[in-house]
């Protein structure tokens, strides 16, 4: 079978193309530019180039359709956010071409934080403290529910303007209420916005794919580090055995959105009561997506079938204790600490500090870790990765 992968440079794209390009099938690879980290994976067999997503919708769109009808493409799976929401919003204009992700409506609901937390209350699934702010200047009144330190959310993660271009919204925090009006004054163009408690404890990912609606596989890992240190993407962690409450949490909200796909459901596992907390959905495939298939659950190739109506066999058990590392995410995570303060940082409490980073990036024990882009038969992303990082330093320097 032919399948596109968009979003070449990301890291579950080349988890990706090197899943299907084992079973077999043939891959092509597209990203804004020629060469990329899954393209010049032995496993890819096409590459191709198409607009930004983010500034050129409507071309990135076109050049999908292209290539689609020009290689007879029989799956496209899109990776990072905006192409998911783009291709499932264009689901329609697809026709020969497969696509193995919930509804856009759905995955729209999913990405609306604000919208999410309301059906997880529905279900007594426990969320932060919260506040919405839905319009600009909510944020003065003088009585917030809510106590400092507080984290200020965008009520999603992309936010696509009346140009149809998308725009990035990150995640800040605020230690008392100036900061937070400083914080507040540079998001105008981001409301509804969610003031919520800071969780204390160990993030928690669970992901799922369904078969229309029928739960086929589930994994789980706790993040060991990540970038930013403060909290983000995962550059270290371990497969664990998926939490009883929060596989009861994601089963009941996928149950109720009526899943189709793969998702990947967060949870902050609060050191105060031990409950898992939750965090956010994203109806796509996640940047750890690696250590799923080295313990065991091969995400993309379950998605495969399904996409071609094959009887998939459920996979609900999986090697425990796997640990998988973004070597160059986990350098400069490293960094930040080393070069920056705690409080632009906005480190925990329990962070280790400097010295404390230093020995845990050199631990021994992380001798027997996977790096998730290094693989002694497929070395050539590594060396593109590793160029594109020394190139950047330069760059900045």
């Amino acid at each position: 079978m032919k399948v596109l992968v968009t979003d070449g440079d990301n890291r579950a794209a080349l988890a990706i193309t090197r899943s299907l390009g084992k079973a077999g099938h043939h891959v092509v690879v597209g990203e804004r530019k020629e060469t990329s980290l899954s393209s010049v994976s032995s496993s890819c067999r096409g590459r191709f180039v198409y607009p930004d997503p983010v500034s050129h919708p409507r071309g990135f769109i076109e050049a999908l359709l292209g290539r689609a009808a020009e290689e007879g493409i029989d799956v496209i799976m899109p990776v990072s956010d905006i192409s998911t929401l783009l291709v499932t919003g264009h689901r329609h204009m697809f026709t020969k071409s497969r696509i193995p992700f919930a509804s856009f409506e759905t995955l729209d609901m999913a990405a609306r934080k604000d919208r999410l937390f309301e059906t997880a209350r529905e279900l007594n699934i426990p969320v932060p403290r919260t506040v919405v702010l839905k319009r600009n200047g909510e944020g003065h009144k003088g009585n917030l529910d809510i106590d400092f330190p507080v984290v200020v959310k965008p009520h999603r993660s992309r936010i696509q303007g009346p140009d149809g271009k998308w725009l990035s919204a990150s995640v800040s925090y605020a230690s008392d209420r100036n900061e937070l009006l400083n914080v507040l004054g540079m998001k105008k163009g981001q409301y509804p916005l969610l003031l919520q408690e800071r969780i204390q404890g160990p993030g928690i990912g669970v992901f799922a794919c369904y078969d229309r609606g029928a739960l086929k596989a589930i994994f789980s890992h706790r993040r060991l580090r990540e970038k930013p240190p403060s909290g983000g993407v995962s550059v270290l962690c371990e497969s664990i055995p998926v939490p009883a409450l929060a596989r009861e949490y994601t089963e009941a909200l996928l149950g109720r959105l009526g899943w189709h796909g793969v998702a990947m459901v967060e949870f902050k596992l609060d050191e105060r009561d031990g409950v898992p907390k939750l965090m956010e959905i994203n109806g796509r495939f996640w940047g750890s997506l690696q250590l799923a298939i080295d313990a065991g659950v091969d995400f993309p190739s379950m998605l495969m079938d399904i996409a071609m109506g094959r009887e998939v066999r459920p996979c609900f058990e999986y090697r425990t204790g796997v640990r998988t590392r973004w070597f160059w995410g986990d350098v400069d995570s490293l960094l930040m600490v080393l070069l920056k303060n705690r409080r632009s940082l906005q480190l925990p409490p329990d962070h280790p500090g400097k010295l404390g980073s230093i020995l845990r990036f050199l631990k021994p024990s992380l001798n027997g870790t996977h790096l998730d882009v290094l693989r002694l038969n497929d070395p050539r992303p590594w060396f593109h990765e590793t160029s594109m990082w020394f190139r950047n330093q330069l760059g900045r320097g």
